[in-house]
């Protein structure tokens, strides 16, 4: 049986970056790995019987970058502690020998700097609130930081540590180009005559801004060593060709070896690339971390704390301590810890951030609630059903995670092209050298910038960006809407659908009978008939009875109760009241009863036609009316209809009922395809000649009867409850029960492909364009040579700009 395990990755710069480690990984026994640039993640599947899961991690680390691990082996569990009062590593090893002393803990590793200590323990010995128990009485706050707060403050340090190379770079740059381009603007030049001492001047604010790219260029020499060249490795080559060049030109002048100057001098154009690079690097890692905010906003619903009775006493504990079977309290205000059932209280819920419905549900003893959501008013107590990896939030959360990291076809074209980008690039950069020196007989540092621009002007960053960012922004806003999108390859194939067949009962229709029609004779009105059948069904369990029943009370009718009460299987019932029989069943039941229907036959007749059941009620042995019942549509799903054929697409209906039922369904809703009396197992084949016509048909039906027919359909959809979304059929789940977000689903997942192209597009167009005019394409024509920093600064705009416009995406309202 193979492990799942997600990793986010440090060091990653571009999305050959992704690339190599992908490959890397790949390569190992097993092990199916998929890296994700845009959350800087990798997702992977492995045998733990033929790999290690250090062997992972260690080649990870041997590609140039590492690991922070986010899911531990089950056996054990780690928890984050912060720690509050430790002002010296003699306090933190004190904390680690008094805790090594509880039974259950099997490793602490402490990160005094950041006043941090990770404690490994067997969850069956110790809980995390003993553990932070014991530090309390040892003098020292803590508590347990959450992956989140771990993610966001790595994600800081990144932007943070981005910022002070770009700072440290602009320090040196803005005197280095005062010298190499003052006199341009007419600015006055110290010691301009003297070569050697701006040679000096140059090489001593250069080096600085070398040494602040270091990050850039561990990855890209690392890179290189292992034939597996990235985006830090051109970068390195381009940059560090110019100072080198520079630096020997610098010892030509000092020690007189040729006929060289200061305005042979190439320092400024490494330092402005670097810049730029580092200027777009910051840019980037600030708007990654914007384009995982809708995955941080569910992760940050997770409660923290929860109150337990525990020994008829209220305590304050983890939620990671709360079992399957406790009570928990929950005040006003306060966030629902777990998933569970109400046993005491009455409230209002705020379940929109799970379900995307803007207004508060009552919730009543006996209702179900979901961890993560907010209790409005009243002070509630309910039955832990669900908790950890269980609970609906958390499902939500792997889901998306899931989908983030996983990749659409679209995107293995761009991963295809990253692969095999940054190796081109290097080969082009050379020709386009040897070119403009040995062939066109161009000076040395012509044919160096040119190869320079080539270098720096590529970009697979761009490419890399492109389809994971928007899938990122685009699961986001699915599961922000209620709509759970199990990969980027369900993502993708939901904007080609162009049939969608549902299921009938339960799903367009709400799977239980409603009175729909009653037909009194002249001598009793509607509600008289209700109130008599209502009567002798009062105790039934029947679903028409309970119909009947919902009904009265639904008009304010007053059932009295009958003496006596008799049921016949399949027929009908009858009921004792105020010395007279009341019968109400089928035509068949009458007849024996020796009741005459023949006034009602040919009403009877025509409601049948129209797909609905009809009982027959007698009172005084003398037949009074007729009740019709039918399973009646959903509210939003002729809406939901509608919008799909203004959409264009052709929508179906598969039931088991009689043709009547399903076309008196099908009649209601303008329904294109109509398929009746099907058996579950045959719904499949259904699907499948509707594919050999050549429809891409999304099949909606409950994700459980519906199994094989959601698995058939090229999109399966699974319509949930709100509280069971744990469906392994269906790519899409429905945590809501509103038809209205299928087309939601499609409409989202048209928008985000719309972004996709939009972002491949203009990065394949810029490399497209851009490579061959850093190459000198244009001089021959308008003596057009590009300067290798404008090339930093467009390369750095190039990501910037596909990353912004998935961005946008964050303002889309669905059309509902």
């Amino acid at each position: 049986m193979k492990n799942k395990i997600s990793f986010r990755i440090i060091g990653m710069h571009c999305s050959s970056c992704a690339v190599s480690i992908e490959r890397a990984l790949n390569k190992l026994p097993s092990v199916r790995a998929s890296v994700n640039f845009a959350i800087e993640k990798a997702f992977i599947e492995f045998d733990p019987s033929k790999i290690d899961l250090e062997k992972i991690k260690e080649t990870i680390r041997d590609v140039g970058y590492d690991v922070l691990e986010e899911e531990k082996e089950m056996e054990f569990k780690s928890i984050n502690l912060k720690i509050e009062g430790v002002s010296s590593k003699k306090q933190i090893n004190f904390i680690e020998s008094e805790l090594m002393k509880i039974k259950g803990i099997k490793d602490i590793k402490s990160y005094f700097e950041r006043k941090r200590i990770v404690v490994t323990f067997d969850q069956k010995l110790v809980k995390v609130y003993q553990i932070i128990k014991v530090l309390e009485n040892l003098g020292f706050k803590a508590r347990e930081e959450t992956s989140l707060e771990r993610e966001r403050e790595i994600r800081e340090e990144e932007i943070n540590d981005w910022k002070k190379r770009v700072l440290i770079s602009l320090i040196f740059l803005i005197p280095l180009s005062y010298l190499t381009m003052g006199r341009m603007i007419g600015l006055p030049i110290p010691f301009s005559e003297n070569d050697s001492l701006i040679a000096l001047l140059q090489l001593l604010l250069a080096t600085p801004i070398i040494i602040s790219a270091s990050k850039i260029y561990i990855s890209g020499i690392k890179s290189l060593s292992k034939l597996l060249p990235n985006m830090d490795s051109l970068i390195f080559i381009g940059t560090f060709v110019a100072y080198v060049y520079s630096l020997a030109i610098s010892f030509s002048i000092w020690f007189n070896l040729g006929n060289y100057g200061a305005h042979d001098l190439y320092y400024e154009v490494g330092s402005f690339i670097i810049f730029f690079i580092s200027l777009g690097k910051y840019f980037e890692s600030v708007a990654k971390g914007k384009a995982s905010f809708a995955l941080e906003k569910l992760i940050g619903l997770q409660p923290k704390k929860a109150t337990v009775i525990k020994n008829g006493k209220e305590v304050e504990v983890s939620v990671e301590d709360v079992e399957v079977g406790d009570i928990v309290i929950v005040k006003p205000g306060e966030k629902i810890p777990v998933d569970g059932v109400i046993i005491e209280g009455t409230s209002s819920v705020d379940e929109k951030m799970i379900t995307g419905e803007s207004m508060p549900v009552t919730k009543r003893k006996g209702d179900k609630v979901i961890g993560g959501t907010i209790n409005k008013t009243g002070l509630i107590k309910i039955k832990a059903t669900a908790v950890g990896k269980e609970t609906v939030l958390a499902q939500i959360i792997k889901i998306v995670e899931e989908a983030m990291l996983s990749k659409a076809p679209i995107q293995k074209l761009a991963d295809k092209v990253s692969q095999y980008f940054v190796p081109s690039v290097i080969i082009i950069s050379i020709i386009t050298f040897a070119f403009w020196y040995f062939i066109a007989k161009m000076p040395f540092t012509f044919a160096l910038t040119a190869l320079i621009a080539v270098l720096i002007i590529a970009c697979p960053c761009a490419l890399g960006l492109a389809t994971p960012t928007a899938i990122m922004v685009g699961s986001g806003l699915a599961a922000k809407n209620g709509i759970l999108i199990k990969s980027s390859e369900a993502l993708e194939k939901t904007h080609k659908v162009d049939t969608v067949i549902f299921d009938k009962t339960g799903t367009l229709t709400k799977g239980e009978p409603s009175v729909v029609d009653v037909v009194p004779n002249k001598s009793y009105d509607k509600k008289e008939v209700i109130r008599i059948a209502a009567i002798a069904e009062i105790g039934s369990e029947h679903p028409i009875g309970e119909a009947i029943v919902n009904y009265a009370k639904k008009l304010k009718i007053k059932i009295p109760k009958a003496s006596k009460y008799e049921t016949v299987a399949g027929k009908g019932i009858k009921a004792k009241y105020s010395g007279n029989w009341i019968f109400v069943g089928s035509r068949r039941f009458m007849k024996e009863n020796g009741i005459d229907i023949d006034n009602f036959e040919k009403r009877i007749e025509e409601l049948e036609e129209d797909g609905k059941n009809c009982v027959i009620v007698a009172w005084k042995i003398k037949a009074i009316g007729i009740i019709a019942t039918a399973d009646t549509l959903k509210e939003f799903s002729k809406e939901a209809v509608e919008i799909l054929h203004k959409m264009k697409i052709k929508v179906g209906i598969i039931t088991g009922d009689n043709k009547k039922v399903a076309r008196a369904i099908a009649n209601q809703l303008n329904i294109d395809y109509v398929l009746s009396e099907v058996l579950p197992v045959d719904k499949a084949n259904e699907i499948k000649k509707l594919q050999k016509e050549g429809r891409i048909v999304a099949a909606v039906g409950d994700g459980i009867n519906d199994a094989p027919m959601l698995s058939q359909a090229d999109l399966g959809v699974a319509v949930g409850s709100g509280t069971d979304i744990a469906m392994e059929t269906g790519e899409i789940i429905l945590i809501k029960d509103d038809l209205r977000d299928v087309v939601k689903a499609i409409d989202i997942s048209r928008y985000t492909i719309k972004k996709i192209k939009q972002n491949l597009f203009w990065a394949f167009f810029y490399n497209v364009a851009a490579i061959p005019v850093a190459a000198g394409l244009l001089y021959p024509f308008f003596g057009i040579l590009l300067n290798p920093m404008i090339a930093a600064a467009s390369m750095a705009f190039s990501s910037g700009s596909v990353v912004s416009n998935s961005l946008l995406m964050r303002r889309y309202k669905p059309k509902i």
